[in-house]
């Protein structure tokens, strides 16, 4: 069943149980929802949950939530179902996260730092060169002090639970030039979204930061209205970039991360015995989102230099030493406590 039933079925089973003369206080504390801690629904009660995303059904965000789909329905025999909604049927990411804080969606795909938009220090872990590989942001994220608490107040504050998190490629540079070093990128017009983070990078090294919707890129590139573009390899080669790019620098700017969010207004409402196989299912569907990009990054890497584009791997130190010019306007916004976060964050790399 649907979310908006998973209410309706607690509803009526306080009337039930009140009718049969089981209304103790217990009892009706468990079906009005105060007990969270361990679940709410009747053991053999039916759940279908929404899970929305932004990526199609070709890509392998969704080819890791169709596991995720198949794990739960066989370990629950069925009691739990997962039902699929790609390619932003139900929004973008942030309408869809708002639809989780209300109940209406039951699981989604973010970055964590898109809970900048309710959690502004959460923004540091898509500031460019602030994270070094994905080891380094699952240590963050599940192992510090910074990240237990970002994911303890998003919980009590705004109904996300964040559950997992699996891999979704590292950012990299394609051009019409060669990139080599720092220097190369000066005056390039680099392609970026609108965002923030993104156009630092490209302003902070020494780039013509050009906001873009995606779908015009490509022509773009080909009639050099822009020198490049930032994305992961996947997007490179998904787009066809590499057509009209002979160039990709492993500039590795942003490490992406793509983290299982549930509504913790759903979560409450599931048996204990269906709160444990959700989270073993999202920890094993994550681990299957790592592995899908991982081994496509290595053999896209094979692709693009089959295909004729150089591959460069430009020193990164001095990259990430012009991008840290914009670091104190980030710990400015974030305010008090914002260096103690970045030491932090900083002290988890290897």
């Amino acid at each position: 069943m649907k979310k908006g039933y998973v209410f309706t079925f607690a509803v009526m089973s306080s009337l039930l149980l009140a009718a049969c003369g089981n209304g103790d206080g217990e009892n009706e504390e468990a079906a009005s929802g105060e007990n969270g801690e361990n679940g709410n629904g009747g053991e053999g009660e039916e759940f279908e949950l929404q899970f929305g995303m932004q990526p199609g059904t070709q890509s392998n965000e969704y080819e890791a939530a169709e596991y995720l789909a198949d794990y739960v329905e066989e370990e629950s025999d069925g009691q739990m179902t997962i039902s699929l909604y790609p390619d932003a049927q139900l929004g973008d990411d942030l309408s869809m996260l708002g639809q989780l804080q209300d109940g209406s969606l039951d699981i989604t795909l973010a970055e964590i730092g898109r809970f900048g938009e309710w959690v502004p220090r959460a923004e540091l872990l898509m500031v460019p060169y602030v994270i070094e590989d994905f080891d380094h942001i699952e240590r963050v994220i599940y192992e510090t002090e910074y990240g237990e608490e970002l994911r303890q107040e998003l919980v009590d504050e705004h109904n996300f639970r964040v559950m997992d998190t699996g891999y979704n490629g590292t950012r990299q540079t394609s051009a019409n030039t060669e990139i080599n070093e720092l220097a190369d990128m000066e005056g390039l017009s680099i392609r970026t979204p609108e965002a923030q983070t993104l156009l630092d990078y490209a302003e902070y090294t020494g780039a013509d930061p050009t906001p873009m919707n995606f779908d015009e890129v490509y022509l773009a590139l080909q009639t050099n209205q822009v020198d490049g573009q930032e994305n992961p390899l996947s997007a490179i080669e998904a787009q066809s970039f590499y057509e009209v790019q002979d160039y990709i620098a492993m500039t590795n700017h942003v490490v992406n991360d793509n983290t299982y969010v549930v509504s913790d207004l759903t979560w409450q409402e599931l048996p204990e015995n269906l709160q444990e196989i959700l989270s073993e299912g999202i920890t094993e569907a994550a681990e299957h989102h790592t592995e899908l990009f991982v081994t496509e990054e290595e053999e896209l890497l094979d692709f693009f230099q089959e295909e004729g584009v150089t591959i460069t791997e430009p020193d990164l130190d001095e990259f990430e030493e012009a991008v840290s010019d914009v670091y104190p306007e980030y710990l400015d916004d974030i305010g008090e406590g914002a260096e103690e976060y970045m030491d932090i964050i900083d002290d988890a790399r290897e």
